[in-house]
């Protein structure tokens, strides 16, 4: 019970209270006020323009008076034009398959004791959604609360018309606030014209992949890390669109601070260890996390001087990081192929796959005999490495096309007999 020695602190205490909550305020500000503009881009197809832009942290507190970021919210705005003679349908579930409704929005941010200020935030989230219907010769433009994404935001928008045809507009889109790895890189001059070495022929290819080094070192070139065991072809834009339509999130800049990383969901995208090739750490790297930072798998790239039949040549190694505890440091999963498999399947899964096959990469390494990386990671592998061509637009599963080079499971089976 409250003797009358406390009823004086609980009073000042409620009246506190009540006037925190009676002050919180609402107030956003006018889109026109926000330059979000400068940076949208625009596709036409068939006498539709689609026009996409995506918010940051800043603009999207300042537009919706609510900081959406911290719950993982990010506004993508459209403007969709309708040349056409037939109306068109907008399925945000295209945009983002988890989307939010915009009242779900406004009861996430109520405000306590202000009924007023609610009311003004549901009909502000209620009038800036994006509606489905865009009939011929009008324009529509509003807002898909999708889930956060840093670093480049991939995604469709999908149109069907009357005929029953699906428009699919693809979008990549930076999103500020987030410094990446190659964005840093001057690719254009990475490599002199002497240095660039072009093969129209797979033997050729095959020979000059085969030779590539085996692994990756650390910065002075004095120990050997992990192996070298993917090689990607294909245009930078292109693997960037299959990564992000996988799920896989790009990572911050080596040399990014870490009070960029102060939201719950930052794990995904804080930077990555440098492991060197070519005389420099990767120029990208991407990261496929699970529930915690305490499983991910983690694909490092490097432009490679390669080029074959005209497409850029990216060799990459690609490991599974594992721990149990948070007070433990991170450890690759010893099976080094695994995390190779677990790519080529995404990658075919998600229909961004043209055709594989494997080359020779190093010395089989056994369970009983393993090697270290030079962060003292034990790992084996059966020493080949996956060559995979890469598609911007969907493949379907069954055109993949498999190359008949090197057969890594045989090699595996003597893996696991030599203990």
């Amino acid at each position: 019970m409250f003797t009358r020695e406390k009823m004086p602190s609980l009073t000042l205490f409620l009246i506190c209270l009540l006037t925190f909550y009676g002050c919180a305020t609402f107030n956003p500000r006018p889109i026109a006020e926000v330059p979000f503009k400068e940076r949208a881009q625009t596709q036409v197809k068939n006498n539709i323009r689609v026009t996409a832009a995506v918010f940051s942290a800043e603009e999207s507190e300042a537009v919706f008076g609510v900081p959406l970021y911290k719950k993982g919210i990010q506004p993508v705005w459209l403007e969709i034009e309708n040349k056409d003679e037939e109306r068109v349908w907008f399925a945000p579930v295209g945009t983002d398959p988890d989307y939010f409704a915009p009242l779900e929005i406004a009861y996430i941010h109520r405000l306590s004791f202000n009924k007023k200020a609610n009311q003004q935030m549901e009909r502000l989230f209620h009038d800036k959604a994006m509606r489905g219907r865009i009939d011929p010769g009008s324009v529509r433009s509003g807002f898909v609360f999708t889930n956060l994404d840093m670093g480049t935001k991939a995604f469709n928008v999908d149109l069907v018309g009357e005929d029953n045809q699906v428009r699919i507009f693809t979008f990549l889109i930076p999103v500020p606030g987030l410094k990446v790895d190659y964005r840093e890189v001057d690719f254009d001059n990475l490599y002199t014209q002497k240095e660039i070495v072009s093969h129209d022929t797979t033997s050729e290819f095959r020979k000059a992949l085969e030779a590539l080094p085996c692994c990756t070192t650390n910065a002075e070139g004095t120990r050997m890390g992990d192996p070298v065991n993917v090689v990607i072809i294909g245009y930078g834009r292109d693997i960037l669109q299959v990564l992000r339509r996988s799920g896989w999130d790009e990572t911050a800049a080596i040399s990014e601070t870490e009070s960029t990383f102060r939201f719950p969901w930052a794990f995904r995208y804080t930077p990555v260890k440098p492991l060197y090739l070519f005389g420099r750490h990767q120029d990208d790297a991407f990261r496929k996390a699970r529930a915690t930072i305490n499983e991910r798998n983690q694909l490092r790239l490097w432009l490679s001087p390669l080029v074959y039949q005209g497409k850029n040549v990216w060799i990459g190694q690609i490991s599974r990081i594992i721990r149990r505890f948070a007070w433990e440091k991170f450890r690759i999963e010893p099976n080094v192929d695994e995390a190779r498999s677990y790519l080529l399947q995404d990658l075919w899964y998600s229909m961004g796959l043209l055709r594989f096959g494997f080359v020779k990469g190093m010395d089989v390494v056994t369970i009983s005999k393993p090697r270290k990386s030079f962060h003292d990671d034990d790992y084996f592998t059966d020493g080949h490495r996956m060559v995979i061509w890469v598609s911007s637009d969907p493949t379907s599963l069954s055109k993949v096309e498999y190359l008949e080079w090197e057969e890594p499971l045989l090699e595996r089976r003597k893996i696991l007999i030599d203990q």
